[in-house]
Formats: C-alpha cells, structure tokens, sequence
C-alpha cells in the first residue's frame, strides 16, 4: 500500500529498516547523538573535584568530571599517545589526576597533560595542544548536558526550545527548580528495542488505556488516547478522587515551592530530542535519559527528583516511584513487543499512525531531514 492509497485519516510511519538497520543507526549516531546536545549525567552526581563518570555519546566514549575549581568539564575517553581508554569504570574518583594504564600518560582535571616516561626529554611537545580533547559541556535543570560538535548548535534552540515549544515559556519549568532537586530514586532499564520506538511510544497516549491502568485511573483523560503533550502548555488534570500521582492515587507530597496554582494536581510530558523525557508534577519531577546502545538496545536511566527535605528526611518515595516505574515497565515491554517485528515482510513498508498520533510523523520527518542533511 502506498502513502497515495492510505484514507484520509492514516498516515505512513518509517519503513522497518530504519529500526532495524546498522547503516541507519550509524547515521544516526554521526548526524544526532555526536552532532545535537546530548543530556550526560546529573550535575549532583559529580560532588567534589576528580569524581567523574564515563558516558557513551554516539560512537564516543566521553568523560566528565568535576575539576579543583568546582566545575563541571568533559573530556573525550582517549589517551593522546596511543589511544587507550583512560577509564574503563563507569564511574569513580580520582585524587589529582587521570593516569593512562597503557603508558602512563597523566593528566589534571582541567585536561593538561602534566606527565609522562621522558617527558621532561620531549620539551617541543605542548601540553594543552596534545592534552584530553575536550567537549562543549553546559549545565541546565540540574544536569551537565553535552556536545561532540565542533561548533555546537544553539542549545537556547535545541534543548530550551523543546521546553518551551511544550509548555509555551521556559518560567513554567523554572517554577520546578529542577537544579535544587534531589535524586530520591533511580531505576536503570535495558530496553531490547531501538530508541525510536521509545521516543514514540512517549509521544502518544493511543495506547494509554490498553497498557497504563494505573495511570489513566489517576490521569482520565489519557484513557481518550489524546495525550496531554500534543497541546502547548496543557497539563493532564488528576481525577477527582485522586489525591497525589502515586500507584493508587493517594496523597503524595507538599507541592514544590515554586509551581504554581494552575500547574497544580496536572502532569506535563516533555520531549526535548534526542532522547531526554521531561515529567512534571506537583511534587516531583521524573527526568529519563536514554543512551542508545545499539540498533535494537537502548539504556534507560531514569531519576525520580523530590525536594531536598523529602530524600534526606528518609520519607517513603515508594508509591510514587512504583506509578511511574509500571509505566516504564509496561511502555518498555510493547517496545520489545514491537522491535522484531520490524524485520518482518509485513513492514517493509512500515505502518500507519491514526489522528491522535500524526504528531508522530513531524518527528518522522525531522528524523529523515537529520539524516539527509
């Protein structure tokens, strides 16, 4: 069936192979992941000067770390002298320095090589010019959000027009302050699926009454399958009876101290591309990062963000937690469910989205123009 033959009312999804195929995803890899700001780590993560955490951005291994001075920097994962990875650990701590296992290169936090076998012999040999590469880095909502382009694109455009394109201005999420929160829980998935069918899935609520009976009982109108992200600046409203967005409905708590009135008892879902998901709240905010791992895995971290007082008092985030960790769950299954199916003969030519998904199809688009460009 071709685009012309479809009713009014169906439009074209891509083809399978853009879920399937290496070649695809080593464009998407080049073109998105290494190209576009890529969310890497939550600042808080990183307390004190030499803590660092090692972070797969497209086909780059990327480290970020705190330096002597309190601030953030990324470096690529590379020695300079042959090549080896620097860190092999996921995360730690360093004292002073990043030392090579290889040959014992040595460099500050600040990226300088400072050290090596005969340096002092090697005096022609500029120690900024031929230290850690470094990688543009800023800091927003809390985390440390990266880009491997030589001249980055516009982060206020990339990543604060996501926001704003959603919610209608940025002083909507400032009201959250999402810098000043605290990882009360984070649960990391590995999803056997392509991080496209995450990005849509998140897109649409279509599926929101055959998979989410938790969540459509606090959150009605997603049973109608019209989910709350296709409107700037609405807000899903909590049923009647529904009294915090917990597992079964009961009270969550205090409102954060900056949202207001009107952002009261709704939830916001944010996209903000490639693969960052924005929830709001009342009372927390739950952030998702994905790392695309494969052309048919991905790596799922998501933080659940409370007050300061709500983690350190030791007050049980567990009902909160388990509302949107079954969400997960649920959407990460259909997303496995989905995935081999788009090897199949039967799409080849890919599927069809129905009215209250054709929003889909701008994300299809902006995919495509990515990838041609």
């Amino acid at each position: 069936m071709t685009t012309t033959d479809l009713p009014a009312s169906l439009i074209s999804t891509l083809s399978g192979h853009y879920y399937t195929d290496p070649a695809v995803f080593a464009l998407e890899q080049s073109r998105i992941f290494e190209n576009m700001w890529f969310c890497a780590v939550r600042s808080a993560d990183l307390p004190t000067p030499g803590t660092f955490r090692k972070v797969q951005v497209g086909r780059e291994s990327v480290l970020v770390v705190r330096g002597r001075d309190g601030q953030l920097r990324a470096f690529l994962n590379i020695c300079r002298h042959r090549g080896a990875q620097i860190c092999t650990e996921d995360a730690g701590e360093v004292k002073r320095a990043f030392q090579c296992p290889y040959h014992a290169w040595t460099y500050d936090l600040s990226g300088k090589l400072i050290a090596a076998p005969n340096l002092t012999k090697m005096p022609d040999i500029d120690r900024v010019e031929y230290g850690l590469v470094p990688v543009h880095l800023r800091e927003w909502l809390g985390y440390a959000w990266v880009s491997l382009a030589e001249e980055p694109p516009s982060f206020e455009h990339d990543v604060m027009g996501g926001i704003t394109e959603r919610l209608g201005d940025l002083e909507s999420i400032d009201r959250y302050e999402l810098d000043s929160l605290t990882v009360g829980r984070r649960i990391t998935y590995d999803v056997k699926a392509n991080w496209k069918l995450i990005v849509e899935n998140f897109m649409e609520c279509y599926h929101c009454a055959t998979i989410h009976p938790e969540l459509t009982e606090v959150l009605p109108e997603f049973a109608d399958g019209y989910a709350a992200q296709f409107f700037v600046g609405h807000g899903a409203e909590f049923g009647e009876d529904v009294e915090g967005f917990t597992v079964d409905g009961s009270e969550g708590f205090g409102k954060l101290p900056g949202v207001a009135e009107d952002q009261d008892r709704r939830y916001y879902a944010i996209t903000v591309r490639p693969t960052v998901f924005v929830n709001l709240v009342p009372d927390h905010v739950i952030f998702h990062r994905m790392f695309p791992v494969s052309v048919d895995r991905t790596i799922v971290e998501c933080d659940w963000l409370y007050t300061r007082e709500v983690v350190e008092s030791g007050k049980d985030v567990s009902r909160s937690v388990e509302l949107f960790h079954r969400v997960n769950e649920q959407d990460f299954e259909a997303c496995e469910r989905t995935q081999p199916a788009m090897s199949s003969r039967a799409y080849v030519n890919g599927g069809v989205l129905v009215p209250s998904e054709h929003h889909i199809g701008e994300f299809h688009d902006w995919l495509t123009q990515r990838l041609s460009d």
